[in-house]
């Protein structure tokens, strides 16, 4: 009897371990005041152009155990803001966001990438104006620890990628202005 018992004790024991070994996936929602989505492109040889979407909301999800992941993002194109109204409408318009028929751009990964303990990329598909296209965004920046205001975990990153907006159809004016644009992602999300 005493072997039965200490045998039941051992194995509820390694269960009870090996249970609290493995840690769950969190969930991060994107604080909407510390997250947006930005764009830059070769002007006509004069500049490099910097705009800014204000609206972005979405969740990250992260295992760091099982270095598994995932990224939601909805990006709200109607909150384009480049300093200039006119030039806000001209972005906004048909040949380029076209944001009277697509008001959001969206990114959802597939795969996150880890290299040791962080994550790394996030490979998954792009949509702008309808068309979905396979991007891979990568973290130039990460960081994890507890919110210092909400007292909650928090994730922060930059993440960049470079498309080909003639890929979306909006291609006006290639090549004087870049096709080549790179896409910047700059998130802090906090677990509930």
């Amino acid at each position: 009897m005493f072997p039965s018992i200490m045998r039941f004790s051992l194995a509820t024991a390694l269960t009870v371990g090996m249970s609290a070994a493995v840690a769950a996936p969190v969930t991060y929602e994107l604080d909407p005041s510390h997250s947006f989505a930005g764009f830059s492109y070769p002007h006509i040889g004069l500049s490099t152009q910097q705009q800014r979407f204000n609206g972005a909301k979405g969740t990250i999800v992260l295992d760091t155990d099982a270095k598994t992941g995932s990224v939601d993002v909805t990006v709200d194109t109607t909150s384009i803001t480049t300093g200039h109204d006119g030039f806000d409408k001209h972005i906004q318009g048909p040949e380029f966001l076209d944001t009277a028929a697509h008001p959001t751009a969206t990114f959802k990964s597939s795969k996150v990438i880890f290299e040791g303990d962080k994550p790394v990329a996030a490979e998954g598909d792009l949509t702008i104006k309808g068309v979905t296209k396979p991007v891979t965004l990568k973290l130039t920046s990460f960081a994890s620890k507890e919110h210092p205001m909400a007292k909650k975990p928090a994730i922060g990153a930059n993440a960049t990628a470079v498309i080909k907006r003639s890929e979306f159809n909006a291609s006006k004016f290639v090549p004087a202005v870049s096709d080549d644009v790179t896409l910047v992602l700059v998130v802090e999300a906090i677990a509930p």
